[in-house]
């Protein structure tokens, strides 16, 4: 039997990667909390890229619906390339970047700090340049990552982000479901998602769908399609993929829906359904589908807490494609572990 692949043995630590984060991390992010009910943000930004930018993503969806604060995404070139200043005076800016290292990443949370907003950056590297120039820095305490494809970071970024938002609102119920990631991620990475890897694997494209934070998964999940086992995937929300994107579906097209057991599941399974009807190959993290088929899934305590369960047992999965493939999942071609843009 091969060995298992660095991504199988890091994705199989995240549940000991989000206890070591929930144990270690606790000053940093309340320190962090404090500074955002201090400063009142009317609005915050966020600054990433890849799968950092879907945890900013995650955090956006959660933040709107837990505070009431809107996040917008600003797109790093505006200070790195265009060398232009916003007007940020009474916001926060929360800057997410496993490596803390990438120059355009780094200028717009400086920028940002300069111009008046609360700087917060989440980093797997607590003295990194990113954390230099952000008032609060959140480690994410997971350890090294070997494997390019993230996996323990990305999960422990989106922890982080929504253990600050716990903490920011004072949101009793949404904490303990964070305290109790740890067992539920143990059993998600165990999930049986075997139809859909095989149905999968024998296919060059394929939709993922989300709808919410789950969005945010179902972005993340596009992308580890393409990193890990050179399959084209686009990711689209339930609400859009009707309106345009569903022409190209023919029968067999494979479809993965992501959805937490939120106020969004309805309406996802629904879309689910109906594209099954036209004969695409449909697969959703629901036991109310119809006529797509049902993934078991690891449900948490809480609907915010649900996405980050399902991409664990996606990544489980989709390690196990790219080896099916023939891919190194570790090594994916053209890529590396760090990328640094200007």
């Amino acid at each position: 039997m091969p060995a298992p692949t660095h991504m199988r043995r890091e994705i199989l630590e995240i549940p000991q990667a989000v206890d070591r984060l929930l144990s270690q991390g606790a000053g940093a992010i309340k320190s962090a909390a404090d500074a955002l009910r201090a400063a009142d943000p009317r609005f915050m930004i966020s600054v990433a890229r890849g799968s950092s930018d879907h945890a900013a993503t995650y955090f956006k969806y959660a933040s709107e619906l837990v505070a009431g604060i809107p996040v917008a995404s600003v797109g790093p070139s505006v200070a790195s390339i265009y060398d232009r200043k916003l007007a940020l005076a009474g916001s926060a800016c929360l800057a997410i970047s496993q490596s803390g290292k990438s120059p355009d990443i780094v200028r717009m949370a400086e920028m940002a700090g300069q111009q008046g907003a609360l700087g917060i950056a989440l980093t797997n590297h607590a003295d990194s340049d990113l954390a230099k120039v952000s008032q609060h820095t959140l480690p994410l305490h997971a350890g090294a990552e070997i494997s390019v494809a993230a996996t323990k970071t990305f999960v422990n970024s989106v922890v982080s982000a929504i253990w600050l938002l716990a903490e920011w609102q004072d949101d009793d119920a949404l904490r303990s479901a964070i305290f109790q990631l740890p067992e539920a991620l143990e059993k998600a990475a165990h999930m049986d998602w075997s139809a859909l890897s095989a149905e999968t694997a024998s296919h060059q494209s394929l939709y993922c769908l989300g709808r919410g934070p789950a969005f945010a998964i179902s972005n993340e999940a596009a992308l580890k399609f393409k990193e890990t086992c050179q399959l084209h995937a686009e990711s689209y929300s339930s609400a859009e993929v009707l309106h345009g994107p569903v022409s190209i579906v023919d029968r067999g097209f494979p479809v993965i829906g992501l959805t937490a057991a939120d106020q969004a599941e309805r309406s996802l399974v629904e879309v689910a359904d109906q594209i099954a009807q036209k004969g695409a190959k449909v697969f959703v993290t629901s036991d109310k589908a119809k006529h797509a088929t049902c993934l078991p899934c690891a449900r948490t305590t809480h609907p915010l807490t649900d996405p980050i369960s399902l991409i664990v047992s996606f990544y489980a999965m989709v390690e196990q494609i790219a080896v099916s493939r023939g891919i190194n999942p570790d090594a994916p071609r053209h890529l590396k572990k760090v990328t640094e843009t200007v």
